[in-house]
């Protein structure tokens, strides 16, 4: 069994999967740059026991974070609680794809793992539209060569801005409207995020595929992913666990080299 960590933006994600992929556990605990890594350690501990899930005894952990502060502590504290040493997704690790962008050593952790599980879980080429704190949209071709990135704001950081910048405007639930012509102000909000994100990801995968010049495997993962797909157009695959799925695929193409 492997701990596989997300460390996000706004939440850090703990898995445990074992040697078949299958997922016994996963949890969530919200992301504070400013913990110690003792706090860190209570709070993974905590999680853990609430869901009678013991920390010693994996064989392994790995670790993708897109939080620099965050990444030696949480390295640290996984070692101490597990007894095994962390590897952690970055310059030097086998992925199985190749980065065909301008500057391969700037690209986030975190879309790196979600194209290593797109590419050996899905047919190419594949956009894989990553719905967190930012919506991110990976395009992979058919050489399982990672093209490049489109990032927007996310669509919880999209509902702040309206409600902060806009006086008139008031903070809201984020769920689908009765109608997609609202018909009041909270409707008209709520539609607007739900359909006007959809209409987005719709037509990305239709401009995408022309300048492919080909149809590609649309995949959704993150934290909206299960609101915002069901109200596409075009076919697209909600994959919730695609991240922990690439760190499983990471860790074994990379057991033995500074990890377990």
């Amino acid at each position: 069994m492997i701990f596989a960590v997300d460390i996000g933006n706004s939440n850090l994600v703990i898995g445990l999967m074992d040697e078949e992929k299958k997922i016994s556990f996963q949890g969530r605990i919200r992301t504070d740059r400013r913990c110690t890594k003792e706090e860190f350690m209570v709070a993974v501990r905590t999680l853990l026991d609430i869901y009678h899930v013991r920390a010693e005894g994996a064989d392994g952990v790995i670790i993708s974070s897109v939080v620099p502060d965050l990444t030696d502590l949480v390295r640290e504290g996984m070692a101490m609680l597990t007894g095994v040493k962390p590897l952690v997704v970055g310059q030097g690790i086998k992925t199985g794809i190749r980065i065909a962008t301008d500057h391969p050593a700037s690209l986030g952790s975190d879309l790196v793992v979600d194209a290593v599980a797109a590419a050996e879980e899905y047919p190419g080429p594949a956009a894989v539209f990553d719905l967190g704190t930012a919506t991110t949209c990976s395009v992979i071709d058919r050489k399982r060569a990672y093209l490049g990135t489109l990032i927007m704001p996310g669509i919880g950081i999209s509902q702040e801005a309206l409600s902060e910048r806009a006086a008139q405007l008031p903070h809201i639930r984020f769920e689908r409207p009765k109608h997609l012509v609202g018909k009041n102000t909270v409707e008209s909000m709520q539609s607007g995020l739900v359909y006007g994100n959809a209409a987005m990801i719709d037509g990305l995968i239709e401009r995408i595929e022309e300048e492919l010049h080909e149809k590609v495997t649309a995949i959704a993962t993150g934290g909206a992913a299960k609101r915002i797909v069901p109200h596409c157009r075009r076919e697209i695959v909600c994959d919730p666990d695609l991240l922990l799925k690439g760190l499983w695929y990471l860790y074994y193409k990379n057991r033995g080299n500074g990890g377990g």
